[in-house]
Protein backbone atom coordinates (compact mmCIF):
# COMPACT_ATOMS: atom_id res chain seq x y z
CA UNK A 1 0.00 0.00 0.00
CA UNK A 2 1.68 3.20 -1.23
CA UNK A 3 -1.06 5.83 -1.38
CA UNK A 4 -4.54 6.27 0.07
CA UNK A 5 -7.18 8.93 -0.65
CA UNK A 6 -9.68 9.84 2.07
CA UNK A 7 -12.94 11.63 1.25
CA UNK A 8 -15.11 13.30 3.89
CA UNK A 9 -17.61 16.16 3.79
CA UNK A 10 -15.69 18.03 6.54
CA UNK A 11 -12.59 17.70 8.71
CA UNK A 12 -12.27 17.88 12.48
CA UNK A 13 -11.38 21.58 12.33
CA UNK A 14 -14.73 22.39 10.72
CA UNK A 15 -17.14 24.21 13.08
CA UNK A 16 -19.47 21.21 12.81
CA UNK A 17 -16.76 18.54 12.86
CA UNK A 18 -17.21 15.65 15.25
CA UNK A 19 -16.40 12.04 16.02
CA UNK A 20 -16.76 10.67 12.48
CA UNK A 21 -14.26 13.20 11.15
CA UNK A 22 -11.89 12.43 13.99
CA UNK A 23 -12.07 8.71 13.21
CA UNK A 24 -11.06 9.22 9.59
CA UNK A 25 -8.22 11.60 10.45
CA UNK A 26 -6.86 9.26 13.11
CA UNK A 27 -6.93 6.44 10.58
CA UNK A 28 -5.11 8.69 8.11
CA UNK A 29 -2.49 9.61 10.70
CA UNK A 30 -1.89 5.93 11.49
CA UNK A 31 -1.48 5.10 7.80
CA UNK A 32 0.88 8.04 7.31
CA UNK A 33 2.95 6.90 10.28
CA UNK A 34 3.40 3.59 8.45
CA UNK A 35 4.94 5.38 5.46
CA UNK A 36 1.81 5.55 3.29
CA UNK A 37 1.05 8.75 1.38
CA UNK A 38 -2.33 9.97 2.64
CA UNK A 39 -4.48 12.72 1.12
CA UNK A 40 -7.74 13.97 2.61
CA UNK A 41 -10.18 15.83 0.36
CA UNK A 42 -12.85 17.71 2.28
CA UNK A 43 -14.96 20.88 2.39
CA UNK A 44 -13.72 24.40 2.88
CA UNK A 45 -15.00 26.71 5.63
CA UNK A 46 -14.26 30.27 6.83
CA UNK A 47 -10.69 30.60 8.05
CA UNK A 48 -9.53 27.30 6.55
CA UNK A 49 -6.69 27.16 4.03
CA UNK A 50 -7.09 25.36 0.72
CA UNK A 51 -4.10 23.17 1.53
CA UNK A 52 -2.83 21.93 4.84
CA UNK A 53 -0.77 19.17 6.42
CA UNK A 54 -2.11 17.58 9.60
CA UNK A 55 -0.41 14.62 11.29
CA UNK A 56 1.25 13.61 8.05
CA UNK A 57 -1.98 13.92 6.03
CA UNK A 58 -2.06 16.25 3.02
CA UNK A 59 -5.40 18.07 3.31
CA UNK A 60 -7.10 19.59 0.27
CA UNK A 61 -10.26 21.65 0.78
CA UNK A 62 -12.89 22.90 -1.64
CA UNK A 63 -16.63 23.38 -1.81
CA UNK A 64 -19.22 23.86 0.89
CA UNK A 65 -21.94 21.75 2.50
CA UNK A 66 -23.17 20.31 -0.80
CA UNK A 67 -20.56 21.63 -3.23
CA UNK A 68 -17.89 19.52 -1.56
CA UNK A 69 -19.16 16.44 -3.43
CA UNK A 70 -18.94 17.56 -7.10
CA UNK A 71 -15.80 19.59 -6.34
CA UNK A 72 -14.09 16.50 -4.93
CA UNK A 73 -15.05 14.34 -7.90
CA UNK A 74 -13.78 16.99 -10.31
CA UNK A 75 -10.53 17.31 -8.37
CA UNK A 76 -9.96 13.55 -8.43
CA UNK A 77 -10.63 13.32 -12.17
CA UNK A 78 -8.38 16.31 -12.90
CA UNK A 79 -5.66 14.98 -10.60
CA UNK A 80 -5.47 11.73 -12.51
CA UNK A 81 -4.99 13.79 -15.67
CA UNK A 82 -2.14 15.72 -14.06
CA UNK A 83 -3.60 19.05 -12.97
CA UNK A 84 -5.67 20.66 -10.23
CA UNK A 85 -5.44 20.46 -6.41
CA UNK A 86 -4.98 16.68 -6.48
CA UNK A 87 -2.45 16.73 -9.30
CA UNK A 88 -0.70 13.41 -9.82
CA UNK A 89 -2.84 11.43 -7.38
CA UNK A 90 -2.56 7.67 -7.86
CA UNK A 91 -4.21 6.02 -4.86
CA UNK A 92 -4.08 2.29 -4.25
CA UNK A 93 -7.24 2.61 -2.15
CA UNK A 94 -9.98 5.18 -1.54
CA UNK A 95 -12.12 5.59 1.57
CA UNK A 96 -15.37 7.29 0.59
CA UNK A 97 -17.13 8.51 3.76
CA UNK A 98 -20.91 8.33 3.59
CA UNK A 99 -22.28 10.80 6.14
CA UNK A 100 -25.76 10.21 4.76
CA UNK A 101 -24.52 10.93 1.23
CA UNK A 102 -21.42 9.29 -0.30
CA UNK A 103 -19.14 10.94 -2.84
CA UNK A 104 -19.79 8.19 -5.42
CA UNK A 105 -16.05 8.27 -6.06
CA UNK A 106 -16.07 4.84 -7.69
CA UNK A 107 -16.90 6.59 -10.98
CA UNK A 108 -13.64 8.59 -11.05
CA UNK A 109 -11.26 7.05 -8.50
CA UNK A 110 -9.47 4.52 -10.68
CA UNK A 111 -8.79 2.47 -7.52
CA UNK A 112 -10.72 0.16 -5.18
CA UNK A 113 -13.24 2.13 -3.13
CA UNK A 114 -14.23 1.34 0.45
CA UNK A 115 -17.41 3.06 1.67
CA UNK A 116 -17.11 4.21 5.30
CA UNK A 117 -20.48 4.40 7.08
CA UNK A 118 -20.62 5.27 10.78
CA UNK A 119 -24.37 4.71 10.98
CA UNK A 120 -27.52 5.13 8.91
CA UNK A 121 -29.31 8.47 9.09
CA UNK A 122 -33.01 7.62 8.84
CA UNK A 123 -33.70 9.32 12.20
CA UNK A 124 -31.65 12.43 11.37
CA UNK A 125 -32.83 13.25 7.85
CA UNK A 126 -36.08 15.02 8.93
CA UNK A 127 -34.10 17.99 10.30
CA UNK A 128 -33.03 18.76 6.71
CA UNK A 129 -36.62 19.50 5.66
CA UNK A 130 -39.25 17.26 4.14
CA UNK A 131 -38.04 17.28 0.53
CA UNK A 132 -34.34 16.94 1.36
CA UNK A 133 -35.08 14.26 3.94
CA UNK A 134 -36.94 12.16 1.39
CA UNK A 135 -34.22 12.58 -1.23
CA UNK A 136 -31.39 12.04 1.24
CA UNK A 137 -32.84 8.83 2.67
CA UNK A 138 -33.50 7.51 -0.86
CA UNK A 139 -29.86 8.17 -1.78
CA UNK A 140 -28.60 6.56 1.41
CA UNK A 141 -30.93 3.57 1.57
CA UNK A 142 -31.54 2.75 -2.09
CA UNK A 143 -29.22 4.47 -4.57
CA UNK A 144 -25.95 4.09 -2.70
CA UNK A 145 -26.31 0.35 -1.96
CA UNK A 146 -27.08 -0.25 -5.64
CA UNK A 147 -24.18 1.86 -6.92
CA UNK A 148 -21.79 0.27 -4.41
CA UNK A 149 -23.08 -3.29 -4.78
CA UNK A 150 -19.54 -4.43 -5.70
CA UNK A 151 -17.67 -2.22 -3.22
CA UNK A 152 -16.29 -2.93 0.21
CA UNK A 153 -18.04 -1.37 3.23
CA UNK A 154 -16.37 -0.29 6.47
CA UNK A 155 -18.21 0.63 9.66
CA UNK A 156 -17.43 1.20 13.33
CA UNK A 157 -19.76 -1.06 15.30
CA UNK A 158 -21.71 -4.29 15.08
CA UNK A 159 -25.11 -2.50 15.22
CA UNK A 160 -24.08 -0.32 12.27
CA UNK A 161 -23.10 -3.49 10.40
CA UNK A 162 -26.60 -4.83 11.06
CA UNK A 163 -28.11 -1.62 9.67
CA UNK A 164 -26.11 -1.96 6.46
CA UNK A 165 -27.30 -5.53 6.01
CA UNK A 166 -30.88 -4.28 6.39
CA UNK A 167 -30.20 -1.96 3.44
CA UNK A 168 -29.15 -4.92 1.33
CA UNK A 169 -25.35 -4.79 1.74
CA UNK A 170 -23.88 -8.29 1.70
CA UNK A 171 -22.49 -9.53 5.01
CA UNK A 172 -19.28 -10.63 3.23
CA UNK A 173 -18.52 -7.04 2.23
CA UNK A 174 -18.87 -5.38 5.67
CA UNK A 175 -15.81 -4.94 7.86
CA UNK A 176 -16.04 -3.49 11.38
CA UNK A 177 -13.17 -1.48 12.85
CA UNK A 178 -14.08 0.19 16.12
CA UNK A 179 -12.91 3.63 17.23
CA UNK A 180 -9.70 4.06 19.15
CA UNK A 181 -9.09 6.61 21.87
CA UNK A 182 -6.36 9.12 22.59
CA UNK A 183 -4.42 8.79 25.81
CA UNK A 184 -5.41 11.16 28.61
CA UNK A 185 -3.26 14.32 28.21
CA UNK A 186 -0.11 14.20 30.31
CA UNK A 187 -1.04 17.34 32.26
CA UNK A 188 -4.48 16.00 33.28
CA UNK A 189 -4.94 13.90 36.42
CA UNK A 190 -7.08 10.85 35.57
CA UNK A 191 -10.49 10.74 37.21
CA UNK A 192 -10.73 9.36 40.74
CA UNK A 193 -12.44 10.12 44.03
CA UNK A 194 -9.88 12.89 44.44
CA UNK A 195 -10.85 14.70 41.22
CA UNK A 196 -14.66 14.49 41.48
CA UNK A 197 -16.64 17.58 42.31
CA UNK A 198 -17.93 17.82 45.91
CA UNK A 199 -21.44 18.21 44.51
CA UNK A 200 -23.26 15.74 42.19
CA UNK A 201 -22.22 16.50 38.63
CA UNK A 202 -23.27 15.14 35.26
CA UNK A 203 -21.58 15.88 31.94
CA UNK A 204 -22.55 15.66 28.29
CA UNK A 205 -19.77 15.56 25.68
CA UNK A 206 -21.28 16.13 22.26
CA UNK A 207 -21.79 18.28 19.21
CA UNK A 208 -24.77 20.53 19.81
CA UNK A 209 -27.16 19.44 17.08
CA UNK A 210 -30.79 18.28 17.28
CA UNK A 211 -30.29 14.52 16.97
CA UNK A 212 -28.01 14.49 20.04
CA UNK A 213 -31.17 15.25 22.09
CA UNK A 214 -29.33 17.12 24.83
CA UNK A 215 -32.73 18.49 25.82
CA UNK A 216 -33.30 15.14 27.53
CA UNK A 217 -30.28 15.72 29.77
CA UNK A 218 -31.56 19.21 30.61
CA UNK A 219 -35.00 17.82 31.42
CA UNK A 220 -33.47 15.15 33.68
CA UNK A 221 -31.52 17.77 35.62
CA UNK A 222 -34.62 19.92 35.99
CA UNK A 223 -36.63 16.94 37.28
CA UNK A 224 -33.94 15.98 39.79
CA UNK A 225 -33.11 19.42 41.16
CA UNK A 226 -35.80 19.13 43.84
CA UNK A 227 -34.26 15.88 45.10
CA UNK A 228 -30.63 16.82 44.42
CA UNK A 229 -30.45 20.63 44.85
CA UNK A 230 -26.70 20.88 44.16
CA UNK A 231 -26.83 18.89 40.91
CA UNK A 232 -24.90 20.51 38.06
CA UNK A 233 -24.69 19.71 34.35
CA UNK A 234 -21.62 20.44 32.21
CA UNK A 235 -22.24 20.51 28.45
CA UNK A 236 -18.96 20.24 26.55
CA UNK A 237 -19.03 20.88 22.80
CA UNK A 238 -20.35 23.41 20.33
CA UNK A 239 -22.77 23.53 17.44
CA UNK A 240 -25.51 25.51 15.75
CA UNK A 241 -28.18 24.19 18.16
CA UNK A 242 -26.56 25.77 21.23
CA UNK A 243 -28.89 28.77 21.56
CA UNK A 244 -31.93 26.49 21.41
CA UNK A 245 -30.48 24.48 24.29
CA UNK A 246 -29.78 27.63 26.28
CA UNK A 247 -33.40 28.65 25.72
CA UNK A 248 -34.60 25.25 26.98
CA UNK A 249 -32.43 25.60 30.10
CA UNK A 250 -33.96 29.02 30.73
CA UNK A 251 -37.51 27.70 30.24
CA UNK A 252 -36.79 24.90 32.72
CA UNK A 253 -35.39 27.38 35.21
CA UNK A 254 -32.01 25.64 35.48
CA UNK A 255 -29.68 28.22 33.92
CA UNK A 256 -27.61 28.34 37.12
CA UNK A 257 -27.34 24.54 37.14
CA UNK A 258 -25.92 24.23 33.62
CA UNK A 259 -22.57 25.32 32.19
CA UNK A 260 -22.21 25.43 28.41
CA UNK A 261 -18.46 25.16 27.85
CA UNK A 262 -18.50 25.30 24.04
CA UNK A 263 -15.50 24.00 22.11
CA UNK A 264 -12.64 23.38 24.52
CA UNK A 265 -9.07 22.09 24.40
CA UNK A 266 -8.30 18.41 24.90
CA UNK A 267 -6.89 19.20 28.34
CA UNK A 268 -10.03 21.05 29.39
CA UNK A 269 -12.30 18.33 28.00
CA UNK A 270 -10.54 15.68 30.05
CA UNK A 271 -10.51 17.88 33.14
CA UNK A 272 -14.30 18.18 32.98
CA UNK A 273 -14.66 14.42 32.48
CA UNK A 274 -12.31 13.71 35.38
CA UNK A 275 -14.38 15.74 37.81
CA UNK A 276 -17.75 14.37 36.68
CA UNK A 277 -19.74 11.72 38.52
CA UNK A 278 -21.67 10.53 35.48
CA UNK A 279 -21.74 10.93 31.70
CA UNK A 280 -25.06 11.12 29.83
CA UNK A 281 -25.40 10.47 26.10
CA UNK A 282 -29.07 10.93 25.10
CA UNK A 283 -28.36 10.84 21.36
CA UNK A 284 -31.05 9.55 19.02
CA UNK A 285 -28.42 7.81 16.89
CA UNK A 286 -24.75 6.91 17.24
CA UNK A 287 -22.46 4.74 15.17
CA UNK A 288 -20.27 4.01 18.18
CA UNK A 289 -20.08 6.82 20.72
CA UNK A 290 -16.46 7.88 21.18
CA UNK A 291 -17.39 10.08 24.14
CA UNK A 292 -18.43 6.92 26.03
CA UNK A 293 -14.84 5.65 25.91
CA UNK A 294 -13.35 9.05 26.72
CA UNK A 295 -15.52 9.28 29.84
CA UNK A 296 -14.66 5.68 30.69
CA UNK A 297 -10.95 6.55 30.69
CA UNK A 298 -11.72 8.58 33.82
CA UNK A 299 -13.81 5.88 35.46
CA UNK A 300 -17.04 7.68 34.54
CA UNK A 301 -19.91 5.41 33.42
CA UNK A 302 -22.40 6.48 30.74
CA UNK A 303 -26.18 6.42 30.65
CA UNK A 304 -27.54 6.33 27.09
CA UNK A 305 -30.37 5.12 24.89
CA UNK A 306 -30.57 1.51 23.70
CA UNK A 307 -32.34 2.73 20.56
CA UNK A 308 -29.30 4.73 19.49
CA UNK A 309 -27.91 1.39 18.22
CA UNK A 310 -24.19 2.18 18.43
CA UNK A 311 -24.23 2.61 22.20
CA UNK A 312 -25.21 -1.04 22.56
CA UNK A 313 -21.65 -1.74 21.37
CA UNK A 314 -19.68 0.96 23.21
CA UNK A 315 -21.60 0.42 26.49
CA UNK A 316 -21.77 -3.02 28.07
CA UNK A 317 -25.19 -2.63 29.68
CA UNK A 318 -25.09 -3.07 33.43
CA UNK A 319 -21.30 -3.53 33.35
CA UNK A 320 -19.70 -0.31 32.07
CA UNK A 321 -22.82 1.84 31.97
CA UNK A 322 -26.58 1.73 31.66
CA UNK A 323 -28.83 1.60 28.59
CA UNK A 324 -32.41 2.87 28.89
CA UNK A 325 -35.46 3.07 26.65
CA UNK A 326 -37.07 6.45 27.35
CA UNK A 327 -36.43 9.95 28.69
CA UNK A 328 -38.16 8.99 31.92
CA UNK A 329 -35.94 5.93 32.30
CA UNK A 330 -32.90 8.12 31.67
CA UNK A 331 -33.90 10.44 34.51
CA UNK A 332 -34.46 7.46 36.81
CA UNK A 333 -31.10 5.89 35.92
CA UNK A 334 -29.25 9.17 36.54
CA UNK A 335 -30.98 9.56 39.91
CA UNK A 336 -30.18 5.98 40.91
CA UNK A 337 -26.50 6.19 40.02
CA UNK A 338 -25.98 9.61 41.59
CA UNK A 339 -27.41 8.22 44.79
CA UNK A 340 -25.42 4.96 44.77
CA UNK A 341 -21.69 5.65 45.03
CA UNK A 342 -20.76 1.98 45.26
CA UNK A 343 -22.64 1.03 42.09
CA UNK A 344 -21.36 4.10 40.25
CA UNK A 345 -17.77 3.26 41.18
CA UNK A 346 -18.20 -0.38 40.17
CA UNK A 347 -19.47 0.60 36.72
CA UNK A 348 -16.76 3.26 36.37
CA UNK A 349 -13.95 0.86 37.27
CA UNK A 350 -15.08 -1.67 34.66
CA UNK A 351 -15.58 1.11 32.11
CA UNK A 352 -11.99 2.24 32.69
CA UNK A 353 -10.69 -1.30 32.13
CA UNK A 354 -12.63 -1.63 28.90
CA UNK A 355 -11.47 1.78 27.67
CA UNK A 356 -7.92 0.45 27.82
CA UNK A 357 -8.80 -2.06 25.10
CA UNK A 358 -9.16 0.64 22.43
CA UNK A 359 -6.37 2.53 20.69
CA UNK A 360 -5.99 4.40 17.43
CA UNK A 361 -3.00 2.19 16.65
CA UNK A 362 -5.30 -0.84 16.64
CA UNK A 363 -7.89 1.07 14.59
CA UNK A 364 -5.24 2.02 12.02
CA UNK A 365 -4.02 -1.56 11.82
CA UNK A 366 -7.56 -2.80 11.32
CA UNK A 367 -8.33 -0.38 8.51
CA UNK A 368 -5.00 -1.14 6.83
CA UNK A 369 -5.88 -4.86 6.88
CA UNK A 370 -9.22 -4.09 5.24
CA UNK A 371 -7.67 -1.87 2.55
CA UNK A 372 -4.96 -4.46 1.84
CA UNK A 373 -7.60 -7.16 1.34
CA UNK A 374 -9.60 -4.92 -0.99
CA UNK A 375 -6.52 -3.88 -2.97
CA UNK A 376 -5.76 -7.58 -3.45
CA UNK A 377 -9.22 -8.22 -4.84
CA UNK A 378 -10.69 -9.84 -1.71
CA UNK A 379 -13.71 -8.83 0.39
CA UNK A 380 -13.15 -8.20 4.09
CA UNK A 381 -15.79 -9.05 6.70
CA UNK A 382 -16.02 -9.29 10.46
CA UNK A 383 -14.18 -7.46 13.20
CA UNK A 384 -10.71 -6.01 12.63
CA UNK A 385 -7.89 -6.11 13.59
CA UNK A 386 -8.00 -9.88 13.47
CA UNK A 387 -5.70 -10.26 16.46
CA UNK A 388 -6.09 -7.94 19.44
CA UNK A 389 -4.75 -7.97 23.00
CA UNK A 390 -6.74 -10.06 25.44
CA UNK A 391 -8.07 -8.52 28.60
CA UNK A 392 -9.18 -10.51 31.59
CA UNK A 393 -10.79 -7.84 33.75
CA UNK A 394 -14.14 -8.89 35.17
CA UNK A 395 -17.05 -7.77 33.02
CA UNK A 396 -14.96 -6.84 29.97
CA UNK A 397 -14.63 -8.44 26.57
CA UNK A 398 -11.82 -10.76 25.61
CA UNK A 399 -10.85 -9.31 22.26
CA UNK A 400 -10.26 -12.33 20.10
CA UNK A 401 -11.57 -11.24 16.72
CA UNK A 402 -11.69 -13.83 14.03
CA UNK A 403 -14.93 -12.62 12.45
CA UNK A 404 -18.56 -12.09 13.34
Amino acid sequence: MREVLLLCWRDSGHPQGGGSERYLEQVGAQLAARGIKVTLRTASYPGASKRDTIDGIAVSRGGGRLGVYPRALAAIAAGRLGFGPLKGIRPDAVIDTQNGIPFFSRFVAGAPVTVLVHHCHREQWPVAGRAMAKLGWWIESTLSPRVHRRNQYLTVSLPSSDELRMLGVDHDRIAVVRNGADAIPADVIPGSEHTRTPHPSVCVLSRLVPHKQIEDALTAVAALRTRIPALHLDVVGGGWWEQNLRDVAAELGIEAAVTFHGHVSEDRKHEVLARSWLHVMPSRKEGWGLAVIEAAQHGVPTVGYRSSKGLTDSIVDGVTGVLVDSAGDLTDAVAELLGDAERRTELGDKARIRAGEFSWEATGSGVLEVLADVASGRWASGLFPRIAPETTGEGTEQLRYSGM
